[in-house]
Order: C-alpha cells, then sequence, then structure tokens
C-alpha cells in the first residue's frame, strides 16, 4: 500500500481544528489520533469536494476540508498550517478557478495526487449570459476576475450544482483513488457506482419536479445556477455575475424589474452564506417574494438538510414553488 501512516496527536488535531481545517461528520481525523489508523489523507477544497471525498472514500479515507463550515469558499486565504497539511497529505480535491488561494497552494505543493474536478466534465460560459439571457453588466468580468474566475477562462465553476456533471466528476475521483490507493480501488469503484446511480436519481427527481412549471425564469442573487438551469431547460436571471458579492447596477435592477412582470416571475432568491439585503431590496421595489436557493458550498445549521442531496432537494422545492408547479 502506498500511503503514508500518519500519527496526529490530540494537540495537532486541536491546532488544526483551530485553524481552520473543518472536518466532515465522516472524516477520521479523530480516529487516525486516537488509533493510529493507517488512511489515505485527502485534502478537500470545499464541501462538494469533501462530499465526493468521503461518500466515495468511505472507511478508508481521512478528509479534511480547507473551507470551514459557514465560510464563503470564494474568500477563503490558505494558512501557513494549512500549505502544510497540504505537503503531509496523500491527495488534495479541488476545483480550479472557484478558490486562487487553494489553486496556488496545491501548485505549490509536493503533492503526489491532485484531483482538480474541473479536468473531469465540461465547464460553460455563464454569468454574462445565464441561461440564455444577456443580463447586461459589462463591469462584472473584471468583478469575476478578481475573484479567480479568469482561471476557468472566464468559465462557470459551479459545476456541482448540475448533477449529471456532479456525477462525471465523481467518476474521475473515484478512478483517481483507485489509482492512488489501488488496495482499496475496488471499494473506491463500489462506492462511487453507488453515488453516481444516487445522482442519476436526483437527477430524475428535478426533471419531473420542474417539467410543469408554468414559468422558467428565477432571478437568483448569486450566478450559481447556471449549470442547473441549463440541464432543466430554465433561465437564471442573475442580480450579480459569478461573484457572489459584486453590487449590481441601477439599470440592472429596473431590467429585472420589467423582466419579472413580463415572465411572471414571483420570487428573489438568495443564499445562505451571503447577505439577502440586495435580494430584499429588489424583490421590495419589484413586489416580489424572497426565498432560499442554495449553491451547496457548505453546510451550516442555516442550511436546509445535512448534506448534499437534502439541501437540492430542498432547492427543488423552492424552486417548485416559484415556478409554479408546487
Amino acid at each position: 500500500m502506498n500511503v503514508r501512516r500518519h500519527h496526529i496527536s490530540g494537540m495537532a488535531v486541536a491546532a488544526v481544528t483551530a485553524l481552520g481545517l473543518g472536518t466532515l461528520s465522516a472524516c477520521s481525523t479523530d480516529s487516525a489520533a486516537a488509533g493510529g489508523t493507517e488512511k489515505f489523507d485527502v485534502v478537500a477544497s470545499f464541501y462538494p469536494m469533501a462530499f465526493l471525498a468521503e461518500r466515495i472514500g468511505g472507511d478508508h479515507v481521512n478528509v479534511t476540508s480547507l473551507t470551514e463550515p459557514g465560510q464563503e469558499p470564494h474568500d477563503l486565504e490558505i494558512s501557513a498550517r494549512q500549505r502544510a497539511k497540504l505537503e503531509e497529505s496523500d491527495a488534495a480535491l479541488f476545483l480550479k478557478g472557484l478558490q486562487p488561494s487553494v489553486d496556488e497552494a496545491v501548485g505549490q505543493s509536493g503533492i503526489g495526487t491532485k484531483i482538480d474536478a474541473t479536468t473531469l466534465t465540461t465547464l460553460e460560459e455563464h454569468g454574462s449570459e445565464v441561461g440564455g439571457h444577456a443580463d447586461g453588466h459589462e463591469d462584472e468580468h473584471a468583478a469575476e476576475d478578481e475573484h479567480g474566475h479568469e482561471e476557468t477562462g472566464g468559465k462557470d465553476p459551479h459545476i456541482w450544482l448540475d448533477p449529471v456533471k456532479y456525477a462525471e466528476v465523481a467518476e474521475g475521483v473515484g478512478k483517481a483513488f483507485a489509482k492512488a490507493d489501488p488496495d482499496h480501488a475496488a471499494d473506491y469503484r463500489k462506492n462511487t457506482a453507488d453515488l453516481v446511480a444516487k445522482l442519476g436519481a436526483l437527477d430524475t427527481e428535478f426533471k419531473n419536479g420542474l417539467a410543469a412549471a408554468k414559468t422558467k425564469v428565477f432571478i437568483t442573487t448569486h450566478a450559481a445556477f447556471g449549470y442547473l438551469a441549463e440541464r432543466y431547460g430554465l433561465t437564471e436571471e442573475a442580480i450579480s455575475g459569478l461573484d457572489p458579492e459584486s453590487e449590481p447596477s441601477a439599470a440592472r435592477v429596473k431590467e429585472l424589474e420589467k423582466m419579472a412582470k413580463a415572465d411572471g416571475v414571483t420570487t428573489v432568491f438568495y443564499e445562505t452564506l451571503v447577505s439577502d439585503k440586495t435580494a430584499r431590496t429588489v424583490a421590495r421595489d419589484a413586489n416580489l417574494r424572497t426565498d432560499v436557493l442554495d449553491p451547496v458550498e457548505g453546510i451550516t445549521d442555516k442550511s436546509r438538510g445535512t448534506d448534499y442531496f437534502a439541501v437540492q432537494r430542498a432547492n427543488l422545492k423552492a424552486l417548485q414553488t416559484a415556478l409554479g408547479t408546487a
């Protein structure tokens, strides 16, 4: 077996936790510390990557997330201790273009297995034209570049919100784990197949649940749902672009108000990790309601579910209500 044995003291575990290396519910940091258990040590960039590692790796992996629950992943800055953790790990799983600090740290590390999720599926451009509607932001791409989206060539990195693309990434991660840790390859293949099947079922739920929508248009504060919209024949109109913190122009707000009336839009969606101030302002001016559409970038006590599948099903229900199918 080519996995290094890591002995972590209780004190080291406490230090790692305090410095932002959050662990998932099924991760094995504590058990490895207590029993000196040999694990395949994976550092994941943020929740969607950590969730894949956890589900595919099962009992054979120790998964550590660089992004704490509740932390906005776009704003993450890697600490020196986190860089050291990368060097000690067997694999890094990340999504290039979403978190520039992670991209730099992984690129500079000597870690043996580097898994970039963007190479496991096809990325597309969203934001300046989301779901087929231009959103009229000449200045948005400059804002996006400040947050590192130029690393994907201006393409949308939010691939995990499309269950089909997320399944493609899962298959690639499973193959990478099997290659890096061949002693457990059979289990990784089985776990990957199970996860892909569940993502396929989720895809069917979205298809069936949104098929009879009275309107196909929805408004969000953050253009994170372009892949989901395209997959299910919807149009996402984003107040801002791919950068969740960028401020919309007055012209954009007026444009959205007119579009909402023309297309029968009822709801402005905001997300859990970013302020809802802009959404509520637009909703008030256009006489619309607000609701949560979660980009599943992290799970907190504010999330409508305890894992990816639960939150995505909550998203489906919210879309059904807003689009007139429920």
